[in-house]
């Protein structure tokens, strides 16, 4: 098919159910921000490599607390299970106390963990990337949990606009 040389310029409320259409975990990006736990809600991690150990997520460049835990340096990853919605709902709103109510731990260089969570990562910044409306943050891990054995800890999982799966 040619292209007319003009630039794509989707629907966006389309651009966003047919992405919307990805099924993908959710996880809670946190960071110990002045003796306090700050995080948020990000649906959009992935592994980036083995050799180093590298992962990636992205962060709206409006958020409110991805700014404060870049400043640290390090950050936390906890992948959620299939109950932990109420978190996922909790830490995806702004203005809150976020960490009410929430059960956590610290990894071994203090960041904040979430208790329950199917797994955990501990990282340092590796490169940061403005990217639209976005910024892709790769970090190197240094710390993560061990492999979860419990069969009946299920992911939460997004899709379609909105959770699936046992609760």
């Amino acid at each position: 098919m040619a292209s007319s040389g003009a630039p794509f310029a989707p629907d966006l409320q389309l651009f966003r159910r047919t992405l919307g259409h990805y099924a993908s975990g959710i996880t809670v990006i946190a960071g110990m921000v002045m003796g306090r736990p700050v995080g948020f809600t990000c649906q959009s991690f992935y592994s980036v490599s083995l050799e180093p150990p590298l992962v990636s997520f992205s962060a709206m460049s409006s958020s409110a607390s991805w700014p404060k835990i870049r400043e640290t340096g390090a950050f936390s990853v906890s992948i959620l299970s299939a109950r932990q919605r109420e978190i996922s709902n909790a830490f995806a709103r702004s203005g809150t106390d976020k960490w009410a109510g929430v059960d956590w731990g610290r990894s071994a260089s203090g960041n904040p963990i979430i208790t329950g969570s199917l797994a955990w990562l501990d990282c340092d910044m590796f490169e940061e990337h403005p990217a639209g409306d976005h910024s892709i943050v790769i970090g190197q891990v240094r710390e993560m949990s061990p492999v979860n054995s419990d069969e009946s800890h299920e992911p939460l999982i997004f899709f379609k606009g909105q959770y699936v799966g046992s609760t």
